[in-house]
């Protein structure tokens, strides 16, 4: 499949199709006159002018009144380039990679950049070639663009740095070798425009909330099991309660666990209990809120994705170069931050129905094993549960409230978007954890209703899981079993 850059809409449920089809890019007709007229107009502006553009042919941040000569523009670029590169700590995942080129390749096609088509074509290239920069996730602060990633996704395209290619670590300068591609030559205002930017803040953004919407489904799946698995009423899925307060994620939740127990032979069994825990009997309330919270989050990202966030930023219909702040990224702090909270409270929730179902409650035997004592069962995996929810209340504080003033000054707030971002990840990963220790744990006390069953669905489920996964019968390795259980999750039963 090819995708066409295209100034049109680039949507999640786009930008998750070109990611998951392989799909290749190329530049739309209406992308490459953009770019083309912008740069004439670049290049006519600078022929003869002596106006001072900012980074074009003057030096950077607190340096921007430093005039350069025009037979040194060339090399401004390439120092821009290696001197920004300082990126440190772990490396970006390929996966976030991918976008991160993706979105930088949408921002330059609008034609507002200035840089030649045939930069926007080599990172086209690249990704069509996977090949993927090698970038680190520290060294960004959200403002001014996320300039030190930005630079290391930079530096291949003139032969530095390295990159991923074919399962291997190599330097960029053999790889487009090996590919007999040449390595760029930056020209006025081109490096500044690859390193302004939010798209490593947006790609793990993005990578983020394609995610997000997956685990968000799961742990809808993983309470309707625990309604069964508890024996839990109904009554708090019947829809009069949610039609007065019509949150539309709270509606959705409660329309969904309907949904996904009808025919539950466990669900329209007798019940002893009076009320259920929150933990059950909250779900529609606590997941819709966090469902609410996505949904908020999805509209300012694909704003962004679709955004010109390079500095200056040039209107050549208009005849203007404008030096703005469209590069700071405060309309990602924050939602990145409210995502990573909204994505814990689904984890909290997750352990707290475990805590219940393992406790010995309402028929189950004490963490779900046939001899309590001599096997200890999934005792432990609530342990695990409760470690890994704490690791994701500390990733919650936020990011986006501290600012630390750089650049003598001149940069004298930013928006700690890159660690909103990279924090988010992290809880993202942990919530698919918490869900698989729920799964397993769920599955393993349907066990024990028998000879009643749950919804065909979920039965359906469980007798594929269990060709994966055993019924637990006496003590063995869990981390194993949990290992498996998220292959099966992977697999898309959700």
């Amino acid at each position: 499949m090819i995708h066409q850059i295209s100034p049109g809409h680039l949507s999640l449920e786009i930008v998750g199709g070109i990611l998951s089809n392989k799909t290749t890019l190329s530049l739309s007709t209406e992308s490459r006159a953009r770019i083309r007229h912008c740069r004439d107009y670049l290049e006519q502006k600078l022929a003869g002018n002596d106006q001072l553009l900012y980074g074009i042919n003057t030096g950077f941040g607190s340096l921007c009144d430093v005039r350069i000569s025009e037979a040194d523009v060339e090399l401004l670029q390439h120092n821009l380039v290696v001197s920004h590169a300082v990126g440190m700590g772990d490396f970006v995942p390929q996966e976030v990679l991918r976008i991160m080129l993706l979105l930088k390749i949408q921002s330059l096609s609008y034609g507002h950049s200035g840089v030649r088509e045939v930069v926007v074509q080599r990172l086209i290239d690249f990704y069509n070639a996977d090949v993927l920069p090698v970038v680190f996730e520290l060294g960004s602060l959200g403002a001014s663009g996320d300039l030190a990633p930005l630079a290391h996704l930079s530096l291949p395209l003139i032969g530095l740095g390295e990159v991923w290619y074919e399962g291997h670590r190599l330097p960029a300068a053999e790889v487009l070798k090996k590919l007999n591609w040449q390595p760029l030559r930056f020209q006025a205002k081109e490096a500044l425009a690859l390193l302004n930017g939010t798209q490593f803040s947006a790609a793990y953004g993005t990578w983020c909330l394609l995610e997000a919407q997956r685990l968000a489904d799961l742990a809808d799946l993983n309470a309707a099991i625990g309604f069964d698995a508890f024996n839990c009423r109904l009554s708090p899925l019947d829809a009069h309660i949610h039609q007065i307060r019509p949150h539309a994620g709270q509606i959705a939740t409660a329309k969904k666990l309907l949904e996904l127990l009808e025919n539950s032979e466990i669900a329209y069994s007798e019940k002893t209990a009076v009320q259920d825990p929150y933990a059950f009997r909250c779900v529609p309330q606590v997941h819709g809120a966090s469902r609410d919270a996505i949904a908020h989050i999805e509209k300012m990202l694909v704003t962004e994705v679709n955004s010109v966030t390079d500095n200056p930023i040039l209107f050549p219909d208009d005849d203007l170069i404008v030096s703005g702040g469209n590069f700071h990224a405060q309309p990602l702090a924050l939602p990145l931050d409210y995502l990573a909270i909204a994505l814990s409270e689904l984890g909290s929730i997750s352990e707290r129905r475990v805590y219940q179902i393992i406790g010995g409650q309402r028929g189950l035997p004490p963490f779900l094993t046939n001899n309590p004592g001599l096997n200890s069962g999934m005792m432990i995996a609530q342990y695990t549960a409760a470690a890994i929810v704490n690791q994701n209340k500390t990733l919650c504080a936020p990011a986006s409230t501290d600012s630390i003033v750089s650049c003598n000054g001149q940069e004298d707030h930013v928006s700690m978007a890159a660690n909103a971002a990279t924090k988010a990840r992290r809880v993202v990963l942990n919530l698919e954890r918490l869900l698989a220790i729920e799964f397993m744990i769920g599955m393993q006390a349907l066990e024990y209703r028998r000879p009643l069953k749950s919804s065909p669905n979920i039965e359906m489920m469980r007798a594929q899981y269990r060709l994966m996964v055993p019924k637990l019968e006496a003590d063995r390795i869990l981390s194993v079993d949990l290992e498996q259980t998220l292959v099966f999750l992977k697999t898309g039963v959700v």
